[in-house]
């Protein structure tokens, strides 16, 4: 505990009893510096007038006057910027939707405990804070605009990163997951999410998109001729699927690079409804008649629907992480992640998993028969010159049965 035994934690319950009881847990693990209340109000009145210096919330959900569910709307109107734990008599259901919350809100969620709480798990989940981090929504944050996102097009200043994908069977690596960064010049590495909407609203898209198969590409020459040969999976905006002449632009890159279409695999998210549904069918149908190979991403979320399997022919479905990490513990999860795994098998189609973040991700999936799967727990994403050193690396965990 001593990274985290100087945390200011804040404890709110509504029960007098059970404040004191956490309290004196709390103090048992080491941390001294905690202040309790047994009213949401009396709670943010003290945030407020502190500056909201807080480290940690240990909140109970069900409450009279505010419930917890109310004050974490609250924690968001004076920009909280700690982390949550839930500590409620609630089933699980509610818990893990509370938890969901938390998160929607972007705030740190440690996770949730039961009543009566006990020590181990407490400390536990208080282990899992990691001070200096906090939510990126809630710093203020420089935006982009399209003259910026079409300069750094312009100026090279986009590279791949790339994610393993291993077979869940044996451990080999098969292939990887594309994920473009920016390099900034004066903001150094700036994530996907803050220009990808930029370029999609302000008709950059196409151009960036060539940008980073291109790279892709040249970098699965460059593993190939190292006698490396891998899948490579690069992720397609819905807008490019709108312009008719992109698989004849795909099929020119990858023939100039010597790569074959089918080592290629375009991942598509459809996080908005398909303008013109004539239009991305015959888009996607012409790149499976030139070999390339068609991957349904975040499955279960957004759009991605049982209605896509049916008319678009996807050679691969992948799991989205919210169904794969921390299955093995929660039944709903369960349910939809093999429900996931049984439609690939009987659609006859390969099936990844997202988001394996520990040995328990990776052994429920080994139990049920996944094929492939990605995540922290095998490799996070990585320049590709680091590939071969991380092979290693994962092959030597592997023979020592990870």
């Amino acid at each position: 505990m001593t990274g985290t035994a100087r945390l200011r934690i804040l404890i709110l319950d509504d029960e007098p009893v059970m404040l004191a009881v956490l309290e004196r847990m709390l103090a048992n693990l080491g941390f001294e510096d905690v202040v309790a209340f047994e009213r949401g109000a009396s709670a943010l009145e003290w945030l407020r007038s502190s500056g909201g210096a807080v480290d940690l919330v240990l909140l109970d959900l069900n409450m009279p006057e505010m419930d917890g569910v109310e004050f974490l709307r609250r924690l968001v109107e004076i920009r909280y910027e700690g982390g949550v734990i839930l500590a409620s008599g609630e089933d699980e259901t509610i818990q893990q939707a509370a938890v969901n919350l938390v998160r929607a809100h972007r705030i740190v969620a440690l996770g949730h405990l039961h009543k009566p709480v006990q020590p181990d798990a407490l400390a536990a989940l208080i282990g899992r804070w990691q001070p200096g981090v906090a939510p990126d929504s809630r710093r203020a944050t420089r935006s982009y605009s399209a003259e910026d996102v079409e300069r750094a097009i312009g100026n090279r200043e986009l590279v791949n990163h790339y994610q393993p994908k291993v077979s869940v069977a044996t451990g080999a690596l098969v292939g990887v997951e594309t994920l473009v960064r920016w390099l900034h010049p004066g903001d150094g590495l700036v994530f996907p999410d803050r220009f990808i909407g930029v370029a999609e609203e302000h008709g950059h898209i196409d151009a960036l998109t060539e940008v980073v198969i291109g790279q892709a590409i040249d970098q699965a020459r460059a593993w190939r001729q190292s006698g490396l040969p891998l899948q490579v999976s690069v992720n397609v905006s819905m807008e490019n699927l709108m312009t008719l002449v992109f698989p004849d632009r795909l099929e020119r890159l990858a023939a100039g690079a010597n790569v074959p279409a089918s080592d290629l695999i375009l991942e598509v998210t459809e996080s908005r409804l398909m303008s013109n549904i004539v239009t991305a069918l015959d888009v996607l149908t012409r790149l499976r008649l030139k070999r390339f190979r068609l991957s349904i991403d975040d499955f279960g979320t957004g759009h991605s629907s049982l209605a896509q399997l049916r008319d678009i022919p996807f050679d691969e479905l992948k799991v989205d992480r919210g169904f794969v990490h921390g299955a093995v513990n929660s039944e709903k999860k369960r349910a939809i992640c093999e429900a996931s795994l049984s439609l690939a098998r009987q659609l006859g189609i390969q099936v990844v998993a997202e988001g394996v973040e520990n040995a328990e991700d990776w052994r429920y999936l080994r139990e049920h028969g996944c094929d492939l799967a990605q995540g922290y727990f095998i490799g996070r994403p990585m320049p590709g010159s680091d590939l071969p050193r991380w092979l290693k690396t994962w092959d030597a965990r592997v023979a020592r049965g990870l």
